[in-house]
C-alpha cells in the first residue's frame, strides 16, 4: 500500500485511469444510442409523412376518378337517349332503313362478283368489320397466351424445368385405340370438308369463319388422338405465329388498297370473275382463306394453351 502511494506521489500511476475510461466509454455509448434514437425518430417521422402523402394522393385520385366516371356515364346515357329519341317508331315504315339492304340484294352480284350475298356483304361492303373481328381473335389468343403460357420465366418451383412442366398432365388419349383408329378415318374427311366450306364461301353458305372452325376442330382431334409430339413436328408456335401474322397483314393491305382506290374513283384492277365459279368474287376468296387460317390457328392455340400451357414445342 505504501509502495502504491509512493508511486502515486511520484506520478508513476493514475488511480482514476480505469474508472475514467469506463466512464468515457459509457458516455460515448450513451451518445451513440441517443443519436441512433434521433435518427430512428426522424425516419419514423419521414415514413409517416410519406404514408400520409401517399394516402392523400390516393384519396385525390379516387375522388377525381369517381367524378370523371359519373360524368362519362351521364354523357353516354345522354347520347344513347338522344339516339333512341330520333329512331323511328316501332312498326312504322322507314324507307331509308331498306336502302342498304336493297343495294346489297340488287347490285351485290354485280359489284362484288359473289353469288352469296352474305359473303359479299361481310368481305366486300363491310370488310373492315370482319378485319376487326379477326384482330379480336388474335388479341384474345395473345391474352390467353400471356396468362397461361409456361416457359422458363414462370416455373412454379426451382426444381422444375420446361420439359417437366410441358409433359402430359392429363389422361393420355393417345393410348386409346378406338380414338386413334376413328381419327385416322375422320381427320382427312374433316379437313376436306373444311377446305370445301372455306373455298365455297362466295358461292354458298360457308366462308372463312365456318371453314376455319372446321379445320381448327380437325387440328384439335389430331392432337388428342396422336399427341402433341407429332403435332409439334409440323405445327409449332413459330408456324402458328407466322400464319396468323401473314393472314392478318394480307387482309389489311388488300382491303386497304381496294378501299383507297374505290374512295378515290380509281379502278383497283382486281377481276370479279364469273359469278358461281370458285375463282370469282374478287378478293373474297383470298380473304376467306386468310380469315379461315386465323380462326383455325386461334382454336388450336386455345386448346393447346389450356391443355399443356404452350402452343408448340418450338417457339
Amino acid at each position: 500500500m505504501n509502495e502504491t502511494f509512493r508511486r502515486f506521489l511520484d506520478g508513476e500511476i493514475d488511480p482514476l485511469e480505469g474508472i475514467m475510461n469506463v466512464a468515457e466509454e459509457e458516455d460515448s455509448g450513451r451518445k451513440e444510442l441517443t443519436a441512433a434514437m434521433k435518427r430512428r425518430h426522424r425516419t419514423v417521422i419521414g415514413t409517416s409523412k410519406a404514408q400520409k402523402l401517399m394516402r392523400a394522393e390516393k384519396e385525390s385520385y379516387y375522388r377525381v376518378y369517381n367524378v370523371v366516371a359519373v360524368i362519362s356515364c351521364i354523357l353516354l346515357i345522354g347520347v344513347l337517349l338522344f339516339t333512341v329519341a330520333h329512331l323511328p317508331r316501332y312498326g312504322a315504315e322507314n324507307p331509308r332503313a331498306t336502302e342498304v339492304m336493297d343495294r346489297y340484294i340488287e347490285r351485290g352480284v354485280e359489284e362484288t362478283g359473289a353469288v352469296n350475298v352474305v359473303a359479299g356483304m361481310i368481305l366486300d361492303y363491310r370488310a373492315f368489320d370482319t378485319l376487326g373481328e379477326s384482330h379480336v381473335l388474335f388479341t384474345a389468343l395473345v391474352c390467353v397466351m400471356i396468362l397461361l403460357i409456361m416457359d422458363k420465366k414462370n416455373m412454379r418451383t426451382g426444381y422444375e424445368d420446361y420439359y417437366t412442366t410441358t409433359r402430359e398432365r392429363f389422361h393420355d388419349l393417345t393410348t386409346e385405340a378406338i380414338l386413334r383408329n376413328v381419327a385416322i378415318v375422320l381427320i382427312p374427311c374433316i379437313f376436306v370438308y373444311g377446305l370445301y366450306v372455306l373455298l365455297n364461301g362466295q358461292n354458298g353458305p360457308g366462308g372463312g369463319f365456318s371453314g376455319g372452325a372446321v379445320m381448327g376442330s380437325g387440328l384439335i382431334i389430331a392432337s388428342a388422338a396422336f399427341g402433341f409430339d407429332r403435332m409439334d413436328r409440323f405445327f409449332t408456335a413459330r408456324v402458328s405465329a407466322w400464319i396468323t401474322f401473314s393472314s392478318l397483314a394480307f387482309y389489311s393491305f388488300a382491303k386497304g388498297y381496294v378501299f383507297f382506290t374505290g374512295a378515290n374513283g380509281i379502278p383497283n384492277g382486281v377481276p370479279k370473275g364469273t359469278p358461281g365459279n370458285i375463282l370469282s368474287g374478287g378478293l373474297i376468296l383470298p380473304l376467306d382463306i386468310a380469315v379461315g387460317l386465323v380462326v383455325a390457328c386461334t382454336m388450336f392455340g386455345f386448346y393447346s394453351l389450356f391443355r399443356r400451357g404452350t402452343i408448340g414445342g418450338a417457339s
